[in-house]
């Protein structure tokens, strides 16, 4: 079956949602928080990824990017930030979620005990202007919605911040091309 969420548009700017398997929270210490912010930074310096939006909640994560081979992008994003997070997980003893990314691992996958981010990401091409003030609305207001914050731009691991207070302090995002 053919699925609707693909990258059809190698130029295309992309709404992606990328979702930590059974939506188990992991994002909820700083340091975890930190392996997904250096890896973005990584893949924005290194393998040309253009970051105009995101947010990082404790499930899941959104983001608005482009760039060239954007699905192997976002394919070695998630393996290294999986990596990453399992070897945080073991150095701390959280043997109740190391657990659970080993119960939920699809038995298929051979190349680690674990597994924590759902298969794929879930790209959705933006279309027009409309479009991508609906995605950059829903995304800064993720935080919000789910009780986290009071204003959208007081989360800190979204672009909110960078956008109404012009704080470029966590990630720097590329410039929307007009």
């Amino acid at each position: 079956m053919k699925s609707r969420y693909r990258i059809r548009d190698e130029d295309g700017i992309y709404f992606i949602t990328s979702t930590i398997v059974e939506w188990i929270p992991v994002f909820t210490s700083r340091e975890y928080f930190d392996i997904m912010i250096s890896a973005l930074k990584f893949c924005r310096t290194q393998k040309q990824l253009k970051l105009y939006a995101y947010v990082i909640v404790d499930n899941h994560i959104h983001l608005i990017v482009s760039g060239a081979n954007l699905s192997a992008t976002i394919q070695s994003l998630k393996r290294h930030t999986a990596r990453q997070i399992i070897k945080l997980l073991q150095a701390q003893k959280k043997q109740s979620l190391l657990g659970q990314f080993a119960y939920f691992k699809k038995s298929y996958k051979t190349e680690s005990a674990y597994q924590v981010w759902q298969e794929g990401f879930h790209p959705e091409l933006i279309q027009n202007v409309p479009m991508l003030l609906q995605k950059l609305e829903y995304i800064h207001n993720n935080p919000l919605k789910r009780g986290y914050v009071e204003r959208p731009e007081h989360w800190v691991y979204s672009s909110a911040r960078n956008f109404i207070l012009e704080d470029q302090s966590t990630i720097e995002l590329d410039e929307l091309p007009t």
